[in-house]
């Protein structure tokens, strides 16, 4: 394995996150004729299939902080969030010309819009709305969910001229039940030592990992830790704290930078989910697209994306992961006018409030500059946790 030191590791990284043109992903297409490439938009796609197809999932979270939208203004109103409109903006300026079909899944109306836009916009596109279930009984979202993945299945297969075995599927599993791993590995050791694994440097880590190939990514994951592991770096007085709320539309990379300058450890979040959406291993013997409907209905995180039909359980998976990283207290960042993730916010509270878990709540978009308010605020929670906890 290379012996990169973690600064040229996350160099990289952040190189694939700059750039808007996905030279990488571009470089993957060109080196074997008639591979094809497949985006998804947050939050859950199953990648799975489009890897047993021999295409390349590839992340499309947005223009980012320093994107100009000006096209995508025109397609929708001014009171949605930003994700849509850079998407497009992106599109219409040829940033995703190779990309040879799109997925939207069923995060909420805006993304849904945002795929019969695409379907109007780029008619020799593959487009597919991918529905999610939301009653989680085998017999109905269960059957509900393997049609929509069996469909999946046949489209690309069409789209690429051959057919998707079984087989294939199961080798794909077992190559994202092995990247699912080492992506738990990143994250526990940075709940363990979080001043060896800055959460500016995860978050690069696991956005590489939207653009590179699931065997590609690992390895870097393996390279990453046994750099971060190696390295010296002086352990701050800082608070621990989980970051919510953040799994579509992504905040800035100075928002993050900024949580932790402010004094607060990030040790759990919500950010590109997509990789940490199954909470467990995928089975890779019997029917795969039995398996990866029963991982979804049975063994997936639980979000504002997910409905959560009891509402006494509601914001459980939240509590539970405050425990589990022992953080001191909760940051609720949403983009602006997330539909999801600001109405599941007060229900959440209402559970954390009895618990006496601190929290505050800040709201961003992708391109937000100002990081001064939020750096007085989150430094302020953190100082007042380090005042409850002397007392």
């Amino acid at each position: 394995m290379s012996t990169r030191p973690v600064g040229e590791i996350i160099a990289a990284c952040e190189e694939i996150f700059e750039d808007l043109s996905f030279a990488k992903a571009r470089e993957w297409k060109a080196a074997v004729p008639g591979r094809k490439v497949i985006g998804y938009m947050p939050v859950y796609v199953p990648r799975e299939i489009v890897h047993a197809a021999g295409m390349l999932p590839l992340g499309i979270l947005g223009g980012g902080a320093d994107m100009e939208v000006i096209h995508g203004d025109a397609y929708y109103q001014s009171y949605i969030c930003r994700i849509p409109r850079s998407t497009i903006e992106m599109a219409i300026n040829g940033k995703l010309d190779f990309v040879d079909g799109m997925m939207f899944p069923s995060i909420c109306d805006v993304i849904r819009n945002l795929s019969g836009i695409w379907k109007l916009l780029f008619k020799d596109k593959y487009v597919r709305y991918f529905d999610a279930p939301q009653n989680f009984r085998e017999e109905v979202g269960g059957v509900f969910y393997a049609n929509e993945m069996r469909e999946l299945r046949d489209g690309l297969a069409k789209l690429g001229g051959r057919e998707v075995s079984d087989d294939d599927i199961r080798r794909s599993i077992a190559v994202y039940n092995e990247n699912r791993r080492w992506v738990n590995q990143v994250y526990d050791f940075r709940s363990d030592f979080p001043w060896k694994a800055p959460s500016a440097e995860v978050y690069l880590l696991m956005r590489a990992g939207m653009v590179l190939p699931p065997e590609e990514h690992t390895l870097l994951m393996r390279e990453y830790l046994a750099a971060a592991e190696a390295a010296n770096r002086p352990m701050r007085d800082n608070c621990r704290v989980v970051l919510t709320g953040a799994f579509c539309e992504q905040p800035p990379l100075n928002l993050i930078k900024s949580l932790e300058m402010s004094g607060c450890y990030i040790v759990d979040d919500d950010l590109m989910l997509v990789s940490r959406w199954l909470l467990t291993d995928v089975p890779t013997e019997g029917d795969p697209i039995e398996n990866l409907s029963r991982a979804f209905l049975l063994h997936s995180a639980e979000t504002a994306a997910k409905y959560e039909p009891d509402v006494a359980k509601k914001g459980s998976y939240l509590i539970d992961s405050v425990r589990k990283r022992k953080a001191d207290g909760v940051i609720f960042a949403a983009p602006s006018f997330c539909d999801p993730a600001l109405l599941d916010k007060p229900m959440i509270i209402s559970r954390i409030e009895p618990l006496g878990i601190p929290y505050i709540h800040i709201q961003y978009a992708e391109n937000s500059s100002q990081m001064q308010p939020i750096r007085e605020q989150s430094g302020t929670f953190a100082d007042s946790i380090k005042l409850w906890s002397a007392s």
